[in-house]
């Protein structure tokens, strides 16, 4: 079975997480963890690749190749966040073909202008519903493979209000959007309201950020108003960089790693994680 097929299993099944990775190893740990599906996660990329925020600095081709480390490293069905597609309709295509091939089984686009920027800051801008519309049907007719999942977002919540968010919405149920996402929904009721009024009609995504502008809710709390999938996109770095903080405040204040052992993998145990004598004895029957 193909990952995309599978992500469309999942889709059709109980509500799930899909964890945020930004790499081949916390793409790894998520695969190891139990999980069915990762989410690759636009915004953490920029974090960690280039030590910006998310406002549209990181480029497609940046994007395919972490996909693609991904991809080489992990079987499960991986969720790209593709952001406004790059550009036009013509950009989405290429975008489209590109993250397909590097290994998406899932891809997002959304309704913002370029550049683009994180779905819960401030001052995001728009493009028509008419060119979304657009954007949505060049995807679809990009995909090689039929079970590549598109997910259309809308941003207008934020920007226009929310019943032009979900207007928005229904625009692109009605286009042949495989998953809804509404971003920065503010309120429960917003959730519900989504939910009673489309999660009949295609599967929904809930975006769950830390302290962003939506509540914080569980999977089994979003299952029953309607959303198929939940993302919690960020949190993985933020883990990360908290941890990472506190490891260099150690070392700058003991002048060693000895106090925090109990809190970091060993030598052993991260090989242990990368699967090291696994692939050494692998390259055993190759020796001459």
């Amino acid at each position: 079975m193909s990952h995309a097929r599978r992500l469309r299993e999942l889709l059709a099944g109980p509500a799930f997480i899909a964890p945020g990775c930004y790499d081949a190893l916390t793409a790894l740990l998520i695969e190891q963890a139990g999980f069915d599906c990762a989410y690759v996660s636009g915004a953490s990329i920029a974090f960690t690749r280039i030590g910006r925020p998310d406002i549209g600095l990181t480029t497609l081709t940046e994007l395919a190749d972490t996909v693609a480390n991904m991809r080489e490293r992990v079987a499960l069905p991986l969720i790209v966040d593709g952001d406004n597609g790059f550009g036009n309709a013509l950009n989405v295509q290429r975008t489209v073909r590109l993250l397909e091939r590097a290994g998406a089984s899932g891809i997002q686009l959304e309704d913002q202008t370029l550049p683009k920027r994180c779905g819960h800051l401030d001052g995001k801008t728009l493009v028509s519903a008419g060119e979304m519309l657009g954007k949505i049907r060049a995807a679809q007719d990009a995909r090689r493979d039929p079970d590549t999942v598109i997910i259309a977002r809308t941003d207008a919540v934020a920007v226009d209000g929310f019943e032009a968010g979900l207007a928005r919405a229904r625009l692109y149920a009605e286009a042949g959007a495989d998953v809804l996402f509404v971003e920065a929904l503010r309120s429960r009721e917003q959730f519900e309201q989504v939910g009673r009024e489309l999660g009949d009609r295609v599967p929904l995504l809930a975006n769950m950020v830390e302290g962003g502008k939506s509540p914080l809710f569980s999977i089994d709390e979003l299952g029953p108003i309607g959303f198929r999938l939940a993302i919690f996109p960020g949190a993985m770095v933020r883990v990360v960089g908290r941890a990472a903080a506190d490891y260099l405040a150690t070392l700058r204040r003991d002048g060693t790693t000895r106090n925090m052992l109990d809190r970091m993998l060993d030598f052993q145990g991260i090989n242990q994680v990368i699967g090291t004598e696994e692939m050494l004895r692998g390259g055993e029957k190759y020796r001459g």
